[in-house]
């Protein structure tokens, strides 16, 4: 049974950071892709980043390109998701989500690709 908890929401001002992390158990990690998705009040839950399943390909949505970066650590089991320069537009409830096929090259933007998501962490950046 994979689980997948995040923790590293809260609440933060406008321009300001946060780092989000998501440690996986029940299978092995460093075989898997992993993806951040995110989804506002009322909206649909969008792709937020990507990454494959060594960590050496990454990939951004537009909207955070440059300002969120998305690692891992497959000794820990864990991924991170570092937010940087934060905007009222980013207030969202974050999900970390596990592959469900092994071995992606390129991290899918797909929601439908991934088999197991966590619980979600809010975040809530005021301006």
């Amino acid at each position: 049974q994979v689980q997948l908890v995040e923790s590293g929401g809260g609440l933060v001002q406008a321009g300001g950071s946060l780092r989000l992390s998501c440690v996986a158990s029940g299978r092995t990690f460093s075989s898997y892709a992993m993806g951040w998705f995110r989804q506002a009040p009322g909206k649909e839950r969008e792709f937020v980043a990507g990454i494959s399943w060594r960590g050496g390909h990454t990939y951004y949505a537009d909207s955070v390109k440059g300002r969120f970066i998305i690692s891992r650590d497959n000794v820990k089991n864990t991924v991170y998701l570092q937010m940087n320069s934060l905007k009222p537009e980013d207030t969202a409830v974050y999900y970390c989500s596990e592959d469900g096929r092994s071995f992606r090259v390129v991290p899918s933007m797909d929601a439908r690709e991934y088999d197991y998501w966590g619980q979600g962490t809010r975040v809530t950046v005021s301006s």
